[in-house]
């Protein structure tokens, strides 16, 4: 399993903007699909987004779509949530996830990673939206 270290979190005015990074320590996220979760206080863990293990398969929640972008860079080793627009309702833990063989699910109002899929889980950064 890998290790996985969320950064980037903090507080935000609504309609700001921050990027959040997931890195892979002491190891690569080669070979593997990724995908960004939040949960929010009282709330289950929702998949708001995942990339895949080229980076060219990006899927996101529709609760987040045209808002939030996903992207990996091979180089720093990193896969990234660009989140725009925030709002009171985005305020939640979000953590990343890593898997091998990670599949798609597909619903009639969107289509992610299978969740169960992921094995190697970060602890979360805090995202926080208010005025």
């Amino acid at each position: 399993q890998l290790q996985l270290v969320e950064s980037g979190g903090g507080s935000v005015q609504p309609g700001g903007s921050l990027r959040l990074s997931c890195a892979a320590s002491q190891s690569t996220l080669d070979g593997y699909a990724v995908g960004w979760f939040r949960q929010a206080p009282g709330k289950a863990r929702e998949q708001i987004s995942c990339i895949g293990k080229f980076g060219i398969l990006k899927l996101y929640a529709r609760s987040v779509k045209g808002r939030f972008t996903i992207s990996r860079d091979k180089v720093e080793n990193t896969v990234y949530l660009e989140i725009n627009n925030l709002g009171p309702e985005d305020t939640a833990v979000y953590s990343c996830a890593a898997g091998r063989n990670v599949n798609q699910l597909l619903t009639n109002i969107q289509t992610l990673c299978v969740q169960d899929d992921f094995d190697s889980w970060g602890q979360g950064t805090q995202v926080t939206v208010s005025s």
